[in-house]
């Protein structure tokens, strides 16, 4: 019993370490893309493409079924042996087994597996694109989370900086040095501060609740984050145009835009196939039994069966003449989904090509946008550290502290803000380069 104890102990310790395990963004990333309901909803869709691609291939097969009927006739009525009337009750039963296979019907079959297997390579392609537009998704709410606890830790400093400055205010009044105005200034920041800290922390409940959401990660349960690297890649010497060209081979959306095109093409074929005659050829086995219900001496059911069986075979050939416009406005409407999936094709270039210029042009102004805001927090922090050391020789006042103080909290938050946008901003022109956006952990 103690044993049992231990173990159930232990595994529970264990799982309560693997919950408050640190999540890295590629370890979110992978999640969300296994659990994303939009995922899963994709998923569905490409089982249901791949269940009418096994319909398509069952076409070709030939369709073989039986039948068994039963007839009681009372009255007059025609004597299966004799083949005249007679006017006695009698029980009939067939027995038939039919074989039918179609030989050509202008291609449609063909056609419609064809679109059946671009349908379920559209499937596969629309997985990959909604995992990464969920990835990406989770990148940007991870960074988001990330920056509420930054600035969490950054109000939480400058709160316990204000503390300590409002002691030595306190200390320095009572013996003259500072007035009670300098000591309710003080008392003021503080109170700002804690304001501040509490509004950041309640952003940083709804930035993880944004998080869980689209991983679709229990939200009653602990999701510890890690800030990513900050070491930034040298920036490309690659043109948006030839990122695009890269992109415009590899990227989902557009592999499943072009994919539609295909399939929409197929599927026009196909209607087009409904012009041309079908030939199809049958075949099949038949058998009956006859009784008398009146009179006996009815040959047994085993000779009737055999005696009566009988063969068919036969060859169909079918012309379309004219069927109420139903192929002309078929063809018609396929078409149309043709000009729609060439259309959409256009639209997905066209805007994978703006994003990537976009993104090309983001990480450029972001770098700049580092640079200058790392400038400014050191200037910020130096104007801070020498307005402090003027309040407490007297040749500054409280609102100089504050105002300093605050300014320097401000450059702080803005550089790991502009530091965690060019680290999105890389990440996302890398996928579009062909890059992963994580790998199986």
């Amino acid at each position: 019993m103690k044993r049992l104890f231990l173990s159930i102990f232990t595994l529970a310790a264990g799982v309560s370490i693997n919950a408050s395990e640190p999540w890295t963004v590629e370890r979110c990333m992978q999640y969300a893309s296994e659990h994303s309901h939009t995922v899963r909803q994709q998923q569905f869709a490409l089982d249901d493409s791949r269940a009418s691609k096994t319909q398509a291939i069952g076409a070709f097969l030939p369709s073989v079924y039986g039948s068994v009927s039963g007839q009681m006739n009372f009255g007059r009525a025609i004597n299966p042996e004799t083949n005249t009337y007679t006017d006695v009750s009698t029980l009939y039963n067939g027995y038939a087994l039919q074989a039918s296979l179609t030989i050509f019907d202008g291609l449609q079959r063909y056609n419609q597996l064809r679109m059946a297997r671009a349908n379920v390579a559209m499937g596969r392609s629309g997985v990959l694109a909604e995992k990464d537009d969920v990835a990406l998704k989770v990148y940007k709410a991870y960074m988001d989370l990330v920056y509420c606890e930054g600035a969490v830790a950054q109000t939480s400093k400058k709160r316990d900086e204000s503390r300590a400055l409002l002691h030595q205010t306190e200390v320095m009044a009572e013996v003259g040095q500072k007035s009670d105005a300098d000591v309710a200034q003080m008392r003021a920041t503080l109170a700002a501060d804690e304001y501040e800290l509490a509004h950041m922390q309640s952003q940083t409940t709804k930035a993880s609740l944004a998080l869980k959401q689209l991983m679709n990660y229990p939200v009653d349960s602990t999701l510890n984050v890690v800030q990513p690297s900050m070491t930034f890649a040298p920036a490309t010497t690659e043109s948006p145009n030839q990122v695009f060209a890269c992109a415009s081979t590899s990227n989902p959306r557009i592999l499943k835009a072009q994919q539609g095109v295909e399939a929409a093409r197929f599927n026009l074929r196909a209607a087009r196939g409904a012009l041309l005659p079908s030939l199809s050829l049958s075949g099949g086995v038949s058998t009956s039994f006859y009784k008398n219900m009146d009179q006996g001496g009815h040959a047994s059911f085993s000779s009737q069966f055999k005696n009566n069986t009988g063969e068919f075979i036969g060859l169909s050939l079918t012309i379309p003449i004219f069927n109420q416009l139903s192929t002309s406005s078929a063809i018609r409407r396929r078409k149309i989904a043709l000009d729609q999936a060439r259309e959409n094709l256009e639209y997905e270039q066209a805007e994978l090509h703006r994003i990537i210029v976009e993104a090309s042009a983001d990480v450029d102004n972001s770098a700049k946008e580092v640079i200058k805001m790392q400038e400014q927090v050191e200037a910020d922090s130096l104007a801070s550290h020498l307005t402090t050391r003027k309040y407490e020789e007297g040749l500054a006042s409280s609102i100089d502290v504050k105002t300093a103080a605050v300014t320097l909290l401000q450059s702080r938050v803005k550089l790991l803000q502009s530091q965690l946008t060019m680290a999105y901003n890389q990440r996302l022109l890398a996928y579009y380069k062909g890059e992963k956006l994580w790998t199986d952990q």
